[in-house]
């Protein structure tokens, strides 16, 4: 492949090469160059203009029915791009609020497709979704938003200059992607200590590394490497979330006819205000391994994104490795790599700690006065099946192994003399 740039011509390799090089610069550690190369794509690359317009519209609750939602407020940025609420306030709250919890913006122009079922394919299509949904922003079409904007003299002025004509609705969309895309998830006490820094992580938080590739299978769906530091495969699973309330075969036996093939804003109105929500990818595929399934989410400031899961249920780290300590909620669907852990509470301790070390710099106050909320709340674990993640009842599985330290390949990472590098 050949790519003309700047009056050069570059072969596919050459240019990544190039792009990656240039990105290196100005990405914080612990964000890949070669990822962004790929996830953004020239045309949509953000500029200085288009970015402060994002910004704009992006906390502007004037894009809402009754100017009193923004993007912003169930996406705070003070707040790690969450609202820390299980699922958020909406334009028809406190009446009826969306089913889905509040997922971050940071590291979102990375993800392979939008929202927990992956619905949307890309941010300028994600972006769309929420200001015509009825109960999150109201609006009734995007030719109302669209007049709506055009009659604010700051937007008048502002899309002729970044677009070159009137505002439409995909460059709204357009804008507030641009400036979703300069949202990292990097530069994290872990990005040091891969960097070499011994000491930029404390013991427990190594250790946690260790169970986080060997007993504790995080690494099997929670992927990480210096080219897909996301800490997420990407992909759909049933962890048996929905299990403790859902019937699912009965309810995807009526989605199945309910749901309009290929009908976007069918499927986000079912999934947002409906029971059908807990269907998961199954609402946007209809296929049967997809039902209860949700996108696994990466684990980047983690620490600061409470409440957990794709409905909020899961208020602290804590809970969230009870769950899948004991293998999650059996149900017919549950993903196949769902089984008992057998971790000691020792070791759910470390694997907070690694956890908590995945905290942006920027968000490390938020990260303490969090991280001791939960601790607070330590010894409140609804979760909590000891028995079964011992394998003293139900199921027993095969616990994996923990990695040697003396043998790098198993966490995936170049390892030497005990100090790691990129």
């Amino acid at each position: 492949m050949l790519i003309r740039r700047k009056g050069l011509v570059l072969g596919g390799a050459t240019l990544a090469a190039g792009l990656a090089a240039a990105l290196e610069g100005r990405l914080p550690r612990g964000v890949s160059a070669v990822l962004y190369e790929l996830a953004v794509p020239p045309a949509a690359a953000p500029t200085p203009d288009k970015v402060a317009l994002g910004d704009k519209l992006f906390n502007d609750k004037r894009l809402s029915i009754n100017d009193q939602v923004s993007c912003a407020t169930c996406h705070d940025p003070a707040r790690g791009f969450v609202d820390h609420k299980p699922v958020p306030d909406g334009v028809a709250a406190p009446a009826q609020r969306p089913q889905r919890n509040s997922p971050t913006v940071l590291n979102a122009m990375f993800n392979a497709t939008q929202f927990w079922d992956g619905r949307a394919p890309s941010l300028e299509e994600q972006a769309k979704l929420p200001i015509l949904n009825p109960i999150e922003m109201g609006q009734k079409s995007p030719d109302e938003v669209v007049a709506k904007v055009r009659a604010l003299p700051e937007y008048r002025e502002a899309f002729p200059r970044v677009f070159g004509h009137e505002a439409t609705y995909d460059d709204i969309a357009a804008a507030i992607a641009a400036f979703e895309r300069t949202q990292y998830a990097g530069d994290a006490p872990f990005d040091r200590f891969i960097a070499g820094d011994e000491k930029a992580i404390g013991a427990a938080a190594k250790r946690g590394w260790g169970l986080f590739n060997g007993k504790g299978r995080c690494g099997d769906c929670h992927a990480f490497s210096t080219v897909s530091p996301l800490f997420s495969d990407q992909k759909f699973h049933n962890i048996g979330i929905a299990a403790h309330k859902t019937d699912f075969i009965d309810l995807a036996r009526k989605a199945a006819s309910t749901v309009r093939a290929g009908d976007v804003k069918q499927v986000d109105e079912l999934a947002i205000q409906t029971h059908f929500s807990e269907l998961g990818r199954f609402l946007v595929t209809k296929q049967a391994n997809d039902i209860g399934a949700f996108k696994t989410p990466g684990l980047r400031n983690v620490a600061v994104t409470a409440p957990y899961m794709h409905d909020g249920s899961l208020a602290t780290l804590w809970d969230v490795m009870d769950h899948y300590n004991k293998g999650g909620v059996p149900n017919p669907n549950l993903d196949g790599g769902m089984q008992r852990l057998g971790l000691t509470e020792a070791e759910i301790d470390d694997l907070v700690a690694f956890m908590e070390s995945l905290t942006t710099s920027k968000l490390a106050a938020l990260a303490k006065q969090e991280m001791a909320r939960q601790r607070a709340r330590k010894n409140v674990r609804p979760e909590r099946e000891t028995a079964v993640a011992m394998g003293k009842q139900g199921h027993l599985g095969d616990l994996a192994p923990t990695p040697d330290p003396a043998r790098p390949a198993a966490f995936g990472v170049l390892v030497r003399g005990g100090t790691s590098y990129e």
